[in-house]
């Protein structure tokens, strides 16, 4: 019987999730709304700065906070190959991907933006197959060819369309670092945990933009307060706040079976888009979601074997 019954227990109602169950649970909303309201952000906050001294401002403040937690709690630092995976989390997860989603959402609206990078999770289950050891299936392919196919009619109603170099491309390359920096960072949960993993690659991600931090320092001082508002809540929520939560869902759930959440991600963006933007999206881009995310739940349940 449904807990939202009227003829259910009042304690079922009442009685709190197990720890084990709510914390993992709480850090997939958190990921789920911080980055779904980052695609708005951005396409804000690129109203009065660039790509990368958009980015560099934004991990610098991100960056400053997760050092000073490293110094607070003083985790187990990285030895070895690790100093290298770290490194190349926080330049692909980090640097690399940010390059690419503001560099294409001059572009592409942020809906529109968000069902692109979200097939991430379909690529994220193909590289955790080949470098995990995670099996699949030939459904797996099928899955990938129709969110492929998603992305494609969502480029073309986009500028450009999915021409080398144009704003939908540069976005499939973001879905593409985000994945491998999803795959890269799994191991290192295991080994350092969660937030001390979240805050070594977001660290790393801010030494890798450091030579664009002067231009964004300048950028944002000249900006009006909307930018300003939308750089600070980049910051803080989707950066800072939503890359631990995500890392900490990422060690409970696995690569493979966390991507799943990201589902939610592309409708929070299109939703929280027409208010903050004006944004409204198109039939392109309603119909290539559906496909790109229908591809991406093929691959998540027949995929795998």
């Amino acid at each position: 019987m449904s807990p939202l019954n009227g003829n259910a227990p009042m304690t079922a109602l009442a009685s709190p999730l197990p720890r084990s169950r709510f914390l993992p649970a709480l850090a997939v909303l958190v990921t789920v709304v911080s980055w779904g309201s980052a695609f708005p952000s951005i396409r804000l906050a690129l109203g009065g700065m660039d790509p990368l001294p958009l980015a560099a401002a934004r991990f610098a403040m991100a960056g400053t906070l997760a050092l000073i937690f490293l110094l607070v709690t003083r985790p187990r630092l990285p030895r070895g190959m690790d100093v290298v995976r770290f490194a190349a989390c926080g330049g692909i997860g980090i640097a690399l991907y940010n390059l690419l989603l503001n560099t294409g959402q001059k572009t592409v609206a942020a809906g529109a933006a968000s069902f692109i990078v979200n097939v991430a999770p379909v690529l994220t289950v193909i590289f955790a197959t080949l470098f995990l050891k995670e099996r699949f299936r030939r459904w797996a392919w099928v899955g990938m060819g129709i969110s492929m196919a998603g992305v494609g009619l969502i480029a073309s109603g986009q500028p450009g369309g999915l021409r080398f170099g144009s704003g939908a491309m540069l976005l499939i390359g973001a879905a593409l670092a985000t994945a491998t920096y999803f795959v890269l960072q799994r191991p290192l949960v295991a080994r350092y945990g969660a937030l001390p993993s979240s805050a070594l690659t977001l660290a790393a991600g801010a030494l890798w933009l450091s030579p664009w931090l002067g231009q964004g320092v300048q950028q944002a001082l000249a900006a009006s307060w909307q930018v300003q508002s939308a750089l600070l809540f980049l910051a803080l929520f989707p950066a800072a706040i939503g890359y631990a939560a995500w890392t900490y869902a990422l060690g409970h759930f696995g690569a493979a079976r966390g991507s799943n959440f990201l589902y939610m991600v592309p409708v929070v963006a299109s939703t929280v888009a027409v208010p903050m933007t004006g944004e409204l999206p198109v039939w392109t881009t309603l119909a290539g979601g559906v496909l790109a995310l229908g591809g991406v739940a093929l691959v998540n349940t027949k995929g795998r074997g």
